[in-house]
């Protein structure tokens, strides 16, 4: 089951947190993967590691917002392209009246434009075999959380944008889809944590872990395990869904 031999993926920041977690299990799976990464540092060193344990991977240097560098990396990997996960992208904190110009654009430049440059640039490649589009929501994309007006904006345009590409496509066999995770431990978090609660990192940690009602945040391992099978053919009459795995905080929380 979940047996991805032969298949080749784009992870786009693929070289740390989430994106490596799914780098690593579709390799695992089988999988040629392409992390495409503006950070190289880490792309390479995520890249090299698959290698090393059996799996075959290479760090791919783009910048998703620039349409013709996209463009290029796409025609490096090659004609063949079975499995796009969107996974980049950036947060931000703040409200509606708090948010500067730049940074809305910023936001947006990257959680959306990214996301929509790599899905525009990959149909062609999958038209006449069919593919897998899976692009990373988040809770926010359906609910309210205080001071994300510019991420919850550029989330819930992924959100809509799986639903238009999965309808857009059935007749070339593209399945589209979406994860929406709640807070899951990476690297990005614990930097917050520090730049943001300098000494008080353990008490905060605790305290969003318990936002979530099953009292903890999930594991980048967890959502590639997610990413995983909607990529495999037991995942073939799965198209135009998001997946929420969020401990329970949409339908949990009162």
């Amino acid at each position: 089951m979940f047996d991805l031999t032969g298949k080749v993926a784009i992870v786009t920041g693929g070289g740390k947190g989430i994106g490596e977690a799914i780098s690593r299990a579709l390799s695992k799976q089988g999988a040629r993967v392409h992390i495409f990464e503006r950070d190289v540092s880490a792309g390479t060193k995520t890249a090299e590691s698959i290698n090393a344990s059996g799996g075959s991977a290479d760090c791919v240097e783009v910048d998703i917002t620039n349409l013709k560098g996209v463009q290029k990396a796409m025609a490096d990997v090659g004609k063949r392209i079975d499995i796009l996960i969107n996974n980049a992208g950036i947060a931000h904190i703040g409200n509606a009246e708090n948010t500067s110009e730049e940074d809305f654009d910023r936001i947006l430049n990257v959680n959306v434009k990214g996301a929509f440059h790599c899905i525009k640039e990959v149909i062609p490649k999958m038209k006449s075999k069919g593919g897998v589009i899976i692009n990373l929501a988040s809770i926010v994309s359906i609910l309210g959380v205080s001071d994300r007006f510019a991420y919850s904006t550029s989330k819930g345009a992924i959100y809509s944008m799986t639903y238009s590409v999965a309808k857009d496509y059935l007749q070339y066999n593209i399945r589209c889809n979406s994860i929406a995770p709640a807070r899951v431990h990476t690297p990005f978090v614990d930097g917050f944590l520090a730049d943001h609660y300098p000494g008080k990192e353990k008490e905060m940690f605790e305290a969003l872990s318990k936002t979530q009602p099953i009292g903890r945040m999930g594991k980048p391992e967890e959502i590639a395990a997610m990413a995983v099978y909607l990529c495999s053919d037991e995942a073939a009459f799965i198209t135009g869904t998001c997946f929420p795995i969020d401990g329970g905080f949409t339908t949990l929380n009162s």
